[in-house]
């Protein structure tokens, strides 16, 4: 990739007068004034592009068309009286024929920059032309602190479609998010961010169609700068694009009204049309050979494993992103922003991943997109895909890593225990990633650059985890042969629900253990909707393409699930009150480092550990005293015990100079919470049941 400067590439805010250091990608799509509008569209390759505009009653009829001109910079522009607020349009290209060139000026093709899209009733696309107007009523971003935030993970659909507390005709919609009964709960449960799968405009796969299947999760993008119809009530559908529109600014209004902010799980990586045969819509209509990564043969080079990969080493689709991006947080007001299989965005012109990549370089540091919050998922499916700890400094990230060994220590080596009399693993890589995986992430880029999960939308729930050693996916059509095998699951000796009371207590105790161990780790924690009460999938681990009852949210629970509710609210609390469990940089021996925490770390029998016995399955009871280094908030310790082997265990509460005692906050193994708020001082012992934390405040 040539060397560029990513601020002259991606700048909107550079003068377009500057002759020195124009901005050509500026403005690109319709601005629309009282007389008409003014379309631009970037296409390298063209060789023509026609603007055809419809007529109000018929959007299969063109009323008015313009062929667009071309500038030195591959920008076709055109103006049309007819370009205002509510009209439907569409773009038509001609170019050359060449196994990189797909034009074809018979196709309707959308605008890569449409803000709106509308579907004729034969099923085709139209760009429409939005009216942003919206009243924010003077309300702000919350603008939490990435060390106050606690993420849940939700389906726009999925969160609200079976809540009998909402209208029938808001379940499943942007408004039913924003129903009282919704954020009533979120505010209850104690989350701080609302993070919805996507909801950029997407339609379901070609092979999903033929068997009678959908794309329910929504990673199959259609554009970049549209909400998704169906998730918009009906009478906002009816009213239009400029209905939904106001449905989703609606939404955000009153979720930032309640303090709680909104992040988008967004796809730039690739989009719906598939592979070379899948369906033309946009950017392979207008420009196939600079958009898509592609062989000279026309194959194309797909690091994404869904039929194309965009290929981000071209300043216009780095544009693309940044632009879709700054629409969303400044005339939708998101709060920040998932992006899937991030990798892929920052690929060079050989497909090499670069980390000082001027997309992913811009993304964090552009003055339009200051606050966001930005989060990766940092693998792909291409040749050096995995890149947990490698994005730049002002991104978090998803640490698979964190999941797969906190899913380890309170589930495999369980049943490795069980079966061999001995765990598998010892407690040194737990008690890392508990302090927020320095080893992962770098010393500048601190705690908060992971984001901590222990299930996420694909792969197996909470609940599941305990009652499933095997994935269940027959329902998808696919032989059970889609999502992974590799869940680091365990069903205590039986596969699916059962009646065992042993099995049975033995599961809840391991879900109060892993929402425990997420909810007082430091980093920034994600919680999965409908772990917080145990919600099952009935071990389908890749539900992608079930839109039903399976992935929905339930909202009429059984008891156990209100209890589990109740310790998920509590952990929240409790993560609230202690800054100490919330650091956000990491400490340096010898140095006080402001608001970060410094740890130390005892055997069961109050000694300081030792590195030999750090990675010994021998040696599986810790106790993690972590004090805070106050900056914002007051001095704050915490004394947290954890316990990986079936056997109890008694441990001497440490002796440390400015402790006088410990208060018992929190223990898993109590569901009942009777023992909560009993003092020990240091140096007396306490029962630690097996498998089992207890978590205390140090005073």
């Amino acid at each position: 990739m040539p060397e560029t400067d990513p601020v002259s590439v991606l700048d909107s805010s550079a003068a377009a007068d500057n002759d020195a250091d124009p901005d050509h990608l500026r403005d690109l799509g319709v601005r629309a004034t009282a007389d008409g509008g003014t379309i631009r569209v970037w296409s390298d390759s063209a060789t023509a592009i026609e603007l055809c505009v419809f007529a109000v009653k018929d959007p299969d009829w063109i009323a008015d068309s313009v062929q667009l001109t071309r500038d030195d910079h591959g920008v076709w522009s055109g103006f049309s009286p007819s370009l205002l607020p509510g009209t439907r349009y569409a773009l038509r290209a001609s170019g050359p024929s060449g196994p990189n060139h797909a034009f074809d000026p018979r196709l309707a093709l959308i605008d890569p920059y449409s803000r709106g899209l509308a579907r004729t009733s034969s099923g085709r696309w139209r760009s429409y032309v939005q009216d942003d107007a919206f009243d924010w009523g003077g309300v702000q971003k919350p603008a939490t602190p990435l060390d106050h935030t606690v993420i849940y993970e939700a389906h726009a659909k999925g969160l609200t479609k079976a809540n009998p507390a909402i209208p029938e005709h808001l379940r499943g919609t942007y408004a039913g998010i924003a129903h009282p009964s919704t954020i009533e709960y979120l505010q209850g449960l104690g989350v701080t961010a609302i993070e919805l799968l996507p909801i950029h405009q997407f339609v379901s796969e070609q092979r999903l169609i033929s068997q009678g299947l959908r794309n329910y999760w929504g990673y199959n993008t259609l554009n970049f700068f549209t909400p998704h119809t169906q998730y918009a009530s009906r009478d906002a559908q009816l009213g239009g694009p400029g209905a939904v529109l106001r449905e989703v600014k609606g939404m955000v209004k009153l979720l930032h009204e309640a303090g709680i902010e909104v992040i988008l799980d967004v796809v730039f990586n690739h989009t719906a049309e598939e592979g070379p045969a899948g369906p033309t819509t946009s950017l392979r209509g207008l420009d196939n050979a600079n958009y898509y990564r592609q062989m000279s043969d026309g194959d194309y080079i797909d690091v994404t494993g869904c039929g194309n990969t965009v290929d981000f080493s071209t300043p216009a689709a780095q544009r693309l992103v940044l632009d879709s991006l700054r629409y969303w947080a400044n005339d939708v007001q998101i709060d920040g922003f998932r992006f899937d299989l991030a990798p892929a965005l920052g690929r060079d012109d050989h497909a090499r991943y670069d980390p000082q990549h001027p997309l992913l370089t811009a993304i964090v540091t552009d003055p339009e997109l200051a606050g966001v919050k930005m989060i990766s998922e940092p693998w792909d499916l291409g040749m050096g895909g995995w890149q947990v700890g490698n994005f730049p400094a002002g991104w978090s990230e998803w640490n698979d890593g964190y999941r797969d060994r906190m899913r380890d220590f309170w589930l495999t080596d369980v049943a490795s225990e069980q079966a061999h009399g001995s765990p598998a693993q010892g407690i040194g890589g737990m008690a890392r990633r508990l302090a927020g995986s320095s080893h992962v992430f770098s010393h500048d880029r601190g705690p908060l650059a992971s984001i901590n999960f222990v299930t996420a939308h694909d792969g197996f729930t909470l609940a599941d985890l305990t009652a499933y050693n095997q994935k269940h996916n027959l329902g998808n059509g696919e032989n059970n042969r889609d999502g992974t095998d590799n869940n680091h699951s365990y069903n205590f000796g039986v596969e699916g629900p059962t009646v065992d009371a042993s099995v049975v207590d033995a599961r809840r105790l391991a879900m109060r253990n892993l929402l425990g161990t997420l909810l007082l780790s430091a980093g920034v924690p994600m919680i999965t909707a409908g772990d917080e009460f145990g919600r099952t999938q009935r071990g389908n681990n890749n539900a992608y393409c079930h839109d039903s009852e399976l992935t929905w949210l339930p909202w009429t629970r059984d008891g156990w699930q209100g209890e589990l509710l109740e310790v998920s609210r509590t952990l929240l609390r409790l993560r609230r009150e202690n800054p100490a469990l919330r650091p956000v940089r990491f400490s340096v021996i010898g140095e006080s480092t402001p608001s970060a925490s410094e740890m130390e770390w005892y055997y069961a029998d109050g000694a300081m550990m030792s590195g030999e016995q750090w990675d010994s399955p021998h040696a599986r009871t810790l106790q993690y005293l972590a004090a805070s280094t106050p900056e914002h908030e007051e001095l704050n310790r915490i004394l947290l015990v954890m316990h990986g082997r079936g056997t109890p265990v008694t441990v001497t509460l440490p002796r440390h100079a400015g402790i006088n005692s410990y208060t018992l906050l929190w223990d898993s193994a109590d569901d009942e919470a009777g023992s909560r708020g009993s003092r020990s001082l240091p140096g007396d012992t306490r029962d630690v049941a097996g498998h089992s934390m207890q978590l205390f405040r140090a005073d």
